[in-house]
């Protein structure tokens, strides 16, 4: 008996073959910084942009730049902090020059994927490293005066405090107050710890021996992006004659060049706000507006050093490592 020939039903030829969904990036550098608390958002960015690409069928260079072009650009619009704009353009400059012609391309994508990873599995390390340079220019019984919340500033007052006596003296950092986590950590940790008014810096400055910040972003001028209230305190201690120290991670350099505070700290490029005050908090019928960003921009000249994972820098040092890093 004749075998009977396979019938194609019309149900079966209508049926679609399964698609692979779309990779929502935001998404996964949400995930990123779930995952690690302590992750940063330019290596959250570096995460979700190489989870993009493991998980891509991209054929060509030309199709994955346009890809990460597209993907950095609704990071920036998820979230408009300068730290996202430094991880990708970091992340886009390492894959436009990376070359390998010697594998194929599905090959070149698992390494860029995992050149990603392995970077900012290595990165965590760099706070360590700061923390370490930080604490030869601190002497017993100093009392450091630090701004709003950094997780590297952190990491540094707990290894001063394993070697040497210090009190630290940090600003409120309105509108988010996140003086109060580093009050809370500190003392945590049997660090004596002072919370002071965002008004209060050049009151308390004479009591002073250091001023220590994080940042959001070094730029190309050696200047530095921070929440708002660190350009009040580098003025305040360039006056008082305290060094004014900067520590920052070599993935927040940032080739920006800033020209005045409206370049980096507008409500609409950092992520701050403006608005009106209710009537009954304003007692006027018409309230006035308030400004609140969410960063300012430091001049370099107020800046002693950079304390960062490739050495101490001045501001020039800043400039320079920025300018030859661009043009290898």
């Amino acid at each position: 008996m004749a075998a009977s020939p396979a019938v194609l039903s019309p149900s079966s030829a209508l049926t679609p073959t399964p698609s692979r969904p779309e990779f929502n990036v935001v998404d996964a550098y949400e995930a990123a910084l779930k995952h690690d608390s302590n992750l940063s958002a330019p290596l959250a960015a570096i995460l979700a942009l190489a989870a993009m690409i493991s998980g891509s069928d991209i054929g060509t260079m030309a199709e994955l730049l346009t890809a990460l072009h597209s993907a950095c650009t609704r990071l920036q619009q998820h979230r408009s902090a300068i730290g996202i704009s430094a991880g990708c353009n970091l992340f886009t400059r390492f894959v436009a020059q990376y070359q390998d012609h010697a594998r194929d391309f599905e090959h070149q994508k698992v390494e860029i994927v995992n050149q990603g990873r392995k970077f900012v599995d290595e990165a965590k390390s760099y706070r360590a490293k700061i923390a370490r340079l930080a604490l030869s220019f601190v002497q017993d019984d100093f009392v450091i005066l630090t701004h709003s919340y950094s997780r590297v500033v952190m990491e540094a007052l707990l290894l001063i405090h394993k070697h040497k006596r210090i009190s630290v003296f940090v600003t409120e950092a309105r509108p988010n107050s996140l003086g109060q986590k580093t009050c809370d950590a500190s003392t945590a940790a049997g660090i004596p710890c002072t919370l002071v008014l965002d008004s209060a810096v050049a009151y308390v400055i004479d009591q002073v021996d250091v001023c220590m910040v994080g940042s959001e972003a070094v730029v190309e001028s050696g200047g530095l992006v921070n929440a708002v209230g660190s350009y009040q305190m580098a003025l305040v201690a360039k006056y008082a004659n305290k060094p004014f120290y900067a520590l920052a991670e070599s993935y927040k350099f940032h080739r920006l060049f800033p020209l005045s505070q409206s370049d980096v700290a507008t409500a609409a490029s950092a992520g701050g706000s403006r608005h009106s005050l209710p009537s009954s908090e304003s007692g006027h019928s018409s309230s006035p507006s308030v400004i609140s960003p969410a960063v300012d921009y430091t001049k370099p000249k107020l800046i002693s050093h950079v304390f960062s994972d490739v050495g101490i820098l001045t501001p020039d040092g800043v400039s320079q490592y920025l300018v030859s890093m661009f043009l290898e």
